[in-house]
């Protein structure tokens, strides 16, 4: 018999097509993930789950899944998974890096541009029709932005993402600042970046892009002191992790104007809404779409069901989390 692999969530046909060769899948065929107490149910059961973000798999679930040896995080974060406790078990976990970078990168950069030009309210401005009631077809003053061309951007995380933000940066004569836990010199040498402390990217920088996983020493890491550090001209951008920033702190910053606006795809809670943070019209908001391509989505999907695979072979899965787990149990059923 194969074994079974529990999908969280509907993925692109290709990752599922793959994996039916070597793998009994069932994939939760609703639009929202399936309540906790479903969840709980079908781990007893199976060998392999794919998971994402909002999926909490925590010690409880890990001690009501005898026979699970693997899980394959739709994702790159995985902060939503007792890693720790999944090695404790055996159980390999695994991640989708590298295939999502340039459409995330890609949604940063636009929503940088989205907020410098003030697009969506110039868009609600037309659509509307307020621009045909005042009947004035152009004017000096009419919705002024901020330039973007040869600025200077600080880029807060220095990966595969951020060093993906800082090309698209260098294509616009951006001066591009980075802070990172540790110094990444080759990647500076190439893209043309410089490596500062965090006070000083956030003081001279135009526009501060995250790029940073959460964990202990990022959660909160953009609070009232950094924004106050910030420009009154500076707009913040988030593709990272809601909780990286403090909420609270953004919408008194962009409220009184000690920044000029946010970009945010990620926010504390998912799905979210905040009615003060939403009535703001100096922030542009997306529903955590930084990887939602055709083309990255079905990346994610193959490179899910390539690590699912490798651990049906016997074999190491290729982006492996908890390289620890080898010690633990050796791949395969």
């Amino acid at each position: 018999m194969k074994p079974k692999v529990f999908i969280t969530r509907q993925i692109p046909d290709n990752g599922v097509e793959l994996l039916e060769k070597y793998y009994d899948v069932e994939v939760w065929g609703e639009e929202k993930e399936p309540p906790r107490e479903v969840l709980l149910e079908k781990v007893k059961e199976v060998d392999a789950l794919v998971t994402l973000l909002s999926d909490k798999i925590d010690r409880e679930l890990l001690e009501g899944a005898p026979k699970l040896r693997i899980i394959a995080q739709y994702a790159v974060g995985y902060d939503n998974i007792d890693v720790k406790e999944a090695t404790k078990r055996g159980i390999y976990v695994t991640n989708t890096p590298d295939v999502l970078t340039d459409a995330t990168a890609d949604l940063a950069f636009a929503l940088l541009l989205g907020v410098a030009r003030r697009l969506v309210e110039a868009d609600e401005f037309v659509r509307s029709g307020e621009w045909k009631k005042r009947g004035v077809a152009w004017h000096p003053l009419m919705y002024l932005g901020y330039d973007v061309y040869g600025k200077t951007i600080g880029i807060i995380g220095f990966g595969r993402i951020g060093q993906a933000m800082a090309k698209r940066a260098k294509g616009f004569g951006m001066r591009i600042l980075y802070w990172n836990r540790t110094r990444k010199e080759k990647a500076e040498k190439e893209i043309g970046a410089e490596f500062v402390d965090l006070e000083t990217l956030l003081k001279e920088s135009d526009f501060v892009s995250l790029h940073v996983p959460l964990n202990e020493e990022t959660s909160g890491l953009i609070g009232e002191q950094e924004l106050k550090m910030m420009k009154p001209t500076a707009i913040l951008i988030n593709t990272a992790r809601g909780k990286v920033v403090d909420t609270k702190a953004l919408i008194k910053a962009l409220k009184e104007g000690w920044i000029a606006g946010a970009g945010l795809d990620v926010f504390e809670e998912e799905p979210y809404y905040n009615e003060e943070l939403f009535k703001l019209s100096n922030v542009v908001l997306a529903p955590h779409i930084g990887s939602a391509t055709y083309g990255a989505r079905e990346a994610m999907a193959e490179l899910v069901a390539r690590n699912l695979i490798a651990f049906a072979k016997g074999e190491v899965p290729p982006t492996l989390v908890n390289r620890d787990v080898l010690s633990v149990r050796k791949p395969g059923f």
